[in-house]
């Protein structure tokens, strides 16, 4: 059964009723994803999917040669000082080549500059998990768990990693004592 009400078409399906929106005067934003929605982005509107050195430090990451992604991604840095997404890269390309101390630094700016940027808690999660902070991991978990309303790839993908660290860290005393 179907009804309009106020341009809202309202299915009843068993005891259940499902509401879709008709076009009627409703804005729907057609915005591209920005270039650094794959990786988190603050989904804020930002120059730097537009920005050269930016869109190339995309490639290197995906291409692996994070060092090459940092020397590009410290120019937009130094033109963008408030783009979070810059420096959640920063962050996450420090943190792959085992800079932590820097990666730390970099997703505190990026939140500092965005408390709600869901890639730099992900991030910043498998940091504190990269170097044995269960508990902080943790803490960005429920950080995600309240930003994501019906959740997101990031909550998803940071709870894999904890449970996973979990799985490795309760296995690791097992091979321990076996090997005794």
């Amino acid at each position: 059964m179907q009804e309009t009400i106020k341009g809202i078409r309202v299915f009843r399906i068993g005891g259940l009723m499902l509401a879709a929106i008709v076009a009627t005067g409703l804005a729907v934003s057609s915005a591209p994803v920005s270039a650094a929605g794959s990786w988190g982005s603050s989904s804020k509107e930002s120059t730097t999917a537009a920005d050269k050195d930016y869109v190339l430090a995309e490639k290197r990451i995906q291409d692996g040669d994070y060092q090459g992604a940092i020397d590009l991604l410290s120019k937009v840095a130094e033109r963008e000082p408030k783009n979070a997404d810059v420096f959640n890269y920063l962050g996450y390309t420090n943190r792959k080549l085992e800079n932590y101390e820097v990666a730390l630094t970099h997703y505190k700016r990026a939140l500092t500059l965005d408390p709600k940027h869901r890639g730099a808690h992900e991030y910043l999660g498998e940091l504190y998990l990269t170097t044995g902070e269960l508990e902080k991991a943790q803490r960005q978990l429920d950080e995600l768990d309240s930003l994501c309303f019906f959740g997101c790839d990031e909550y998803r993908t940071l709870k894999a990693k904890i449970a996973e660290y979990k799985k490795q860290q309760a296995a690791a005393p097992a091979a321990r004592s076996t090997s005794d």
